[in-house]
């Protein structure tokens, strides 16, 4: 089995697609006002936004996208007008990892995992 795509909830479709073109990521998909979809840069991977009237409470997903030059790309981001929570961090967990929120304020993840993504030292064998 493969995650072949997530779905998330959008209160302003146009809104969020000029967002996440922002990011670099190709709207492969767009039915205005209801839906749009997305092709990740690598892996073939796609996510989606759906309209909603109402966001969910609460803390919500949290999307992670992997990115090998992290640092170079959040620099990048940033000098397009996307705003940061945190900048890239060393984790504990052995990620290095930027936060930030779309306009929805979907929590968003960029990281560099490496090797440790699927084989920390703490793996189960």
């Amino acid at each position: 089995m493969n995650l072949n795509q997530i779905t998330i909830p959008s209160v302003d479709i146009e809104k969020s697609i000029a967002f996440y073109r922002t990011l670099g990521f190709t709207c492969i998909v767009q039915a205005l006002p209801e839906y749009a979809r997305f092709l990740c840069e690598e892996g073939g991977s796609t996510f989606s936004l759906h309209k909603v009237n109402v966001l969910p409470s609460g803390e919500g997903a949290w999307v992670y996208f992997e990115l090998e030059n992290l640092d170079k790309r959040v620099e990048e981001f940033i000098a397009n007008g996307i705003l940061f929570e945190e900048l890239p961090t060393d984790k504990p967990w052995l990620w290095r990892e930027a936060r930030l929120k779309d306009p929805d304020n979907n929590q968003l993840i960029l990281y560099w995992a490496g090797a440790n993504r699927t084989n920390p030292p703490w793996r189960i064998h």
